[in-house]
């Protein structure tokens, strides 16, 4: 039975105070962000575990390249969305296509259950599972710690993100992840690679454990449908380009052309 996760800590994160760490442009500076954002996470009532964690963070090489070189980032500049599902899963859109089919038929139950609580069809969370993990298959390699600090730290992104930075320490305290721990370069986390601040505010226990785990699929996929329903999604609506449906799908990513992909792919499977 799904049922939404009784998480310790509250799910509300606070908001960033008026004396907030002051964001960097020099990798130079970071030691001295680490500093100020302690301060800010002891505010937010981060504990032991997440402080140490945050202590022992490092400048995200692969983030801090991001951010400072946005052309960067490949995969996010193709307009057809079939040629972006392509680049993105590094095989054609119809091979990708193919393996989200596979995957809704082989959880036809779940996604079943999730769309009847949630109102989001399998297609959908599938497709982005695939986008993100390649359904699992790959978590990455950043640690969550450094990243989410790092990409907090830099002046394009914050503070927008300083509050997704405080979210994963609080997952630490939690025991969800550790300072290790690895995820994408941004911070993201588990299957569906969830910023720490959406993990805490929409987490599920789908499977029934007691425990929500963005590393269990199951807990993931319900999580990322709550997420969606949660900002405004509308069961057996469609979800093409122009539909409400569809601007709901920036809360996962703000690229119009990753939102394409989803709902080509999702529409091509049966939506």
């Amino acid at each position: 039975m799904i049922r939404t996760a009784l998480i310790a800590a509250a799910l509300t994160l606070n908001a960033v105070s008026a004396t907030a760490a002051p964001c960097i442009t020099q990798k130079g500076a970071f030691g001295g962000y680490l500093q100020a954002l302690g301060n800010d996470a002891k505010k937010a009532g981060v504990g032991q575990r997440g402080l140490q964690a945050l202590a022992s963070a490092q400048l995200s090489g692969i983030t801090w390249r991001f951010e400072s070189r946005p052309s960067s980032q490949t995969g996010t500049l193709q307009g057809d969305p079939a040629k972006f599902l392509a680049k993105r899963s590094g095989s054609s859109a119809d091979a990708f296509i193919n393996g989200v089919n596979r995957r809704v038929q082989q959880n036809a139950q779940l996604f079943a259950a999730i769309e009847n609580r949630y109102g989001v069809p399998g297609s959908v969370l599938a497709t982005i599972w695939g986008l993100e993990t390649s359904w699992g298959g790959y978590l990455g390699g950043t640690s969550i710690v450094s990243g989410a600090v790092t990409l907090a730290s830099y002046c394009r992104r914050h503070p927008r993100f300083e509050s997704h930075a405080i979210a994963a320490l609080k997952l630490v305290d939690q025991g969800l992840i550790s300072a290790g721990t690895k995820g994408g370069p941004s911070g993201e986390l588990g299957h569906m690679q969830f910023l720490a601040g959406n993990w805490l505010k929409y987490a599920v226990d789908a499977n029934g454990d007691g425990r929500a785990d963005p590393y269990n699929a199951a807990d993931a996929l319900a999580t990322a449908a709550n997420m969606l329903k949660s900002n405004g999604w509308k069961k057996g609506k469609p979800f093409h380009d122009g539909t409400r449906n569809f601007k709901v799908l920036s809360v996962w990513n703000d690229s119009g052309n990753y939102q394409r992909a989803i709902a080509y792919s999702g529409s091509r499977v049966g939506g």
